[in-house]
């Protein structure tokens, strides 16, 4: 009995000790390949809030590369990238009532994190 805990024990850390060295060199990945910095200080507008008829605009006084939308689990439900533009209207494929992440990458290598309120229309 006292073996097969300490197997059990043993096999557990080397699990959790593996799991945290992978966490480790993808943050390490992330970095060496010069990922975005956030800079929370960017003026972005969003509008109309609450998202009502499935489309909203960004505008920004910086040059928009890259956009993506998530729902709050983490699933993927927009992207879309753009060449220097400062007002994009986006419209969403029908999207669920609930909070969405936005995720801005500027031109510059910025990048700025919102969240949105999709309600259902009228």
């Amino acid at each position: 009995m006292k073996k097969s805990l300490l197997f059990i024990f043993l096999m557990t850390t080397s699990l959790f000790l593996y799991s945290q060295k992978d966490t480790a060199s993808i943050d390490q990945n992330l970095v060496a390949r010069g990922s975005s910095r956030e800079n929370p200080n960017i003026n972005v507008t969003i509008y109309p809030v609450p998202v009502r008829e499935n489309n909203f605009t960004l505008r920004t006084e910086k040059d928009i590369a890259f956009v993506k939308i998530t729902n709050i689990i983490g699933q993927d439900i927009f992207k879309s990238r753009y060449s220097n533009q400062q007002s994009i209207r986006i419209f969403l494929d029908n999207p669920k009532r609930g909070m969405y992440i936005v995720t801005i990458l500027f031109a510059d290598g910025t990048r700025v994190v919102k969240k949105i309120m999709v309600e259902e229309s009228d």
